[in-house]
């Protein structure tokens, strides 16, 4: 008889589990998805709001390692003139660490200037919420161009 009690307390406790899980991956990937759309919107208060005080901006060029405030003063003259930026997202994938306090995200976006590209970055659960940590915006080159692509940047090095 015991044992049929315990069972039904792991049991329990399992989709209690569960629905934790799932209510932290929806406000996780409401975040993602508020992020995106202040950028559409170049809403910087809210945008800045959901980076942690010492988040980490990984853009595209080799060169754009942005703590929080550089990465403001990257965003402030382009949303200040109302210009944001569409990313779309079309496929997301979360992963929770153990205690739901961390989170680990890769994200397929669409954007009209960049064609597909890839999110992917860190989410930490502060007293305000979840926030993003870090950010790592990437261009994906297919297979088949790659070399193409290299040599293109190897050509460009060599000038700068």
């Amino acid at each position: 008889m015991k044992i049929q009690y315990l069972w039904v307390i792991f049991t329990c406790m399992s989709f209690v589990a569960q629905a934790q899980h799932a209510k932290e991956e929806q406000a996780i990937d409401k975040v993602l998805s508020e992020f995106h759309q202040a950028a559409a919107d170049a809403n910087a208060k809210l945008y800045l709001n959901l980076l942690t005080d010492d988040a980490i901006f990984l853009g595209t060029d080799a060169t754009e390692r942005w703590t929080k405030t550089q990465f403001t003063d990257f965003v402030l003259p382009y949303f200040n003139q109302g210009k944001g930026w569409v990313y779309i997202a079309k496929e997301r994938n979360v992963s929770l660490l153990s205690q739901h306090k961390v989170a680990f995200f890769d994200e397929v976006l669409e954007n009209k200037k960049y064609g597909y590209c890839r999110g992917s970055g860190v989410l930490v659960q502060t007293d305000q919420g979840w926030k993003i940590s870090q950010y790592n915006l990437t261009l994906l080159v297919p297979n088949d161009i790659v070399e193409q692509v290299t040599e293109t940047i190897q050509t460009y090095q060599k000038t700068q």
